[in-house]
């Protein structure tokens, strides 16, 4: 008997929203940065984003977003590969910012659609 595989429980719903971010922090090697970041995926802990920066797991950065302009800090949680857009890096906030985006997130509640079965 197969055992049913637990529902995906993530904290916020994800958004593909493709926007500018200044991101403040510190690469691998120490040197301060301020630097344009584009994101990938937001949500109301974080997002995915490319960043012309090299920086190391549990490093600190400090995003400030163009709709909100509200500085939020965050840590590098996941590091991804390189591209011409700069390295992909997962952020989460330090403390939830559920408005710091300046969208609405859809409730926790709403489920996806079952596929309609005829």
């Amino acid at each position: 008997m197969a055992t049913p595989q637990p529902d995906n429980k993530r904290r916020s719903s994800r958004v593909f929203a493709r926007m500018h971010v200044r991101a403040v922090g510190r690469d691998n090697h120490g040197h301060k940065f301020t630097k344009q970041a584009e994101t990938i995926v937001i949500n109301a802990h974080g997002a995915l984003l490319y960043l012309d920066a090299e920086v190391d797991m549990g490093a600190l950065v400090t995003l400030r977003s163009p709709a909100t302009e509200e500085d939020q800090e965050s840590r590098v949680v996941y590091v991804g590969g390189a591209s011409e857009r700069g390295q992909r890096l997962g952020l989460e906030f330090v403390s939830p910012a559920p408005h710091f985006w300046g969208i609405e997130f859809p409730p926790s509640d709403w489920k996806s659609p079952e596929p309609f079965a005829p």
